[in-house]
């Protein structure tokens, strides 16, 4: 690991599990009201104003906890560790979700797109039809779509963990 006489690992793990329980319980919130099933966005997007903050705030956290020096590395460490870990929660709920919770979901919010896409697109053929429903069917699986969000939150985890490096780094000397 690293010598810092602060744990990266500590920080970010704490901050990745507020940053996925944030996370978990927006889509709580949205299942609970019938968002999620409407496609209702803006909770979501909250969360996406919400995401770069904290892991800006994780970096910033790990700099004073760390008597006020970061490296960029550091800064990289920490907040895609944290990002990844948020993601990672994210993934085991939506299998835990899709699986046991409510197994009828997916196939309800396949119907519903269908339903919304046919009725935004009344010229749509139905080869374009078929052809973007197989798409959405395939990210609708738990395990892909879990991937692919944890690709995504490491990938922009590492986007605001360097903007916060390169903002917050101070180097000893």
């Amino acid at each position: 690991m690293d010598n810092s006489p602060v744990s990266i690992k500590k920080t970010a793990i704490n901050s990745g599990l507020i940053i996925g329980g944030i996370l978990l319980l927006i889509v709580a919130v949205m299942y609970a009201t019938g968002m999620l099933i409407e496609g209702v966005q803006w909770p979501m997007y909250l969360f996406y104003v919400l995401f770069p903050l904290l892991i800006g705030y994780t970096v910033f956290s790990y700099r004073k906890a760390n008597g006020g020096f970061l490296t960029l590395g550091q800064a990289l460490k920490v907040g895609v560790t944290a990002a990844v870990i948020s993601a990672l929660m994210y993934a085991v709920y939506n299998i835990i979700f899709v699986n046991f919770i409510d197994p009828e979901f997916t196939k309800d919010m396949i119907e519903v797109t269908k339903n919304k896409m046919i009725e935004q697109n009344p010229n749509m053929t139905d080869e374009q039809l078929e052809s973007t429903m197989g798409f959405i069917e395939k990210f609708s699986n738990p395990f892909l779509g879990g991937a692919f969000w944890i690709v995504m939150s490491a990938f922009f985890g590492f986007i605001y963990s360097l903007i916060s490096g390169l903002i917050f780094k101070k180097e000893r000397v």
